[in-house]
């Protein structure tokens, strides 16, 4: 692979990653919005935008990025960046704003924006390409350039109506916006799926794929973060946590997950908001060993130990001690220092 191939598949890479991202706030997003043309608008884009990440990873193959070892690791870590920052920003799309409406309109911004980074994005392809004699990548730049500003142009549109919406339920107290004909739940679960599926996959491919994947941190925080949003009491890990004072629940807090504990997080913050609470869940929270790893089981986790890499043994040890305290787990992770 010469230089100039090598830069059309970095950016190609990096496109990928970004629609690959896309995916997930566009579910965020489809979850906040209520039925109707602006909801069909996000639908039929999140298919595109799947679409798109498809096309360019079929392109990226035709470049023999598959074959290119560094560039598959490339691949993979940007990958997971972008699914890092898609799953941290949702439970932000379903919580922000005061009132339904401002939510959407807040999200349609962030649509916007994402758009016109999605333009810029296939326009230094589309150039980079062309500049290198390119052709079919330059093609498949400017058709998707194409979608994403008929997108940009869709969103404008619907910007001042939902402008509107805020101003009949903020200053004239006559809202319109009903969570339940949302979806939300829909989309807490689906990004539940999508992150057991991560952890899934890293465990299954823990022999031959690159460590980095495994370091990217806060997807079980997302999804705790996620389903805490539109927890009720019964969905929380804990108890009767209602009844419970500020000082029980905080002994409770180190048997916890890290999804639970973003859940009880996310949760706490929207009802009582207690100090006592929220100061513990904080001293408690941390990244994973890796990503996925509170969805594996013991079995799986040994498994990945048997690589023989010291410093993640150390971190099972330490998190384990801190959080599930499985035995299982933990006679492995010293069986593997032992034999150091």
């Amino acid at each position: 692979m010469n230089a100039s191939q090598k830069k059309v598949v970095q950016y190609l890479a990096e496109a990928q990653a970004s629609e690959q991202a896309l995916v997930r706030v566009l579910q965020s997003q489809i979850a906040m919005t209520p039925r109707g043309a602006y909801r069909t608008a996000l639908e039929q884009h999140l298919r595109q935008t799947r679409d798109h990440a498809a096309r360019v990873g079929e392109r990226l193959q035709e470049l023999g990025q598959t074959g290119n070892p560094l560039s598959a690791v490339v691949g993979v870590v940007a990958k997971g960046v972008g699914q890092a920052v898609a799953f941290g920003k949702t439970p932000y799309d379903l919580v922000r704003g005061s009132g339904g409406e401002e939510k959407v309109l807040k999200n349609a911004k962030d649509a916007y924006a994402s758009e016109a980074l999605e333009i810029a994005t296939y326009t230094a392809i589309e150039r980079l390409a062309s500049a290198v004699g390119d052709e079919e990548t330059a093609k498949l730049a400017a058709a998707i350039r194409a979608d994403e500003e008929k997108m940009l142009e869709r969103v404008l549109r619907e910007i001042p109506k939902l402008t509107e919406a805020v101003v009949r339920a903020e200053v004239k107290g006559n809202p319109s916006f009903d969570a339940t004909t949302t979806g939300a739940a829909d989309a807490v679960r689906e990004a539940g799926d999508a992150a057991i599926n991560t952890a899934r996959e890293t465990s299954a491919r823990a022999k031959r794929t690159t460590r980095q994947a495994r370091k990217v941190p806060g997807v079980a925080q997302a999804e705790g973060q996620i389903k805490g949003a539109v927890a009720s009491e019964a969905d929380l890990a804990i108890a009767r946590y209602d009844k419970l004072t500020a000082e029980e629940i905080s002994g409770k807090l180190a048997e916890l997950s890290q999804i639970d504990l973003a859940k009880i997080d996310s949760y706490e913050r929207k009802n009582q908001n207690r100090t006592t609470i929220l100061s513990r869940i904080t001293s408690l929270r941390g990244d994973e060993p890796w990503a996925g790893y509170d969805e594996l089981t013991a079995d799986e986790v040994q498994a990945v130990l048997s690589e023989g890499d010291d410093d993640r043994v150390e971190q099972v040890r330490s998190y384990e001690r801190s959080h599930k305290n499985r035995a299982g787990v933990l006679k492995a992770a010293e069986r593997e220092l032992a034999n150091a």
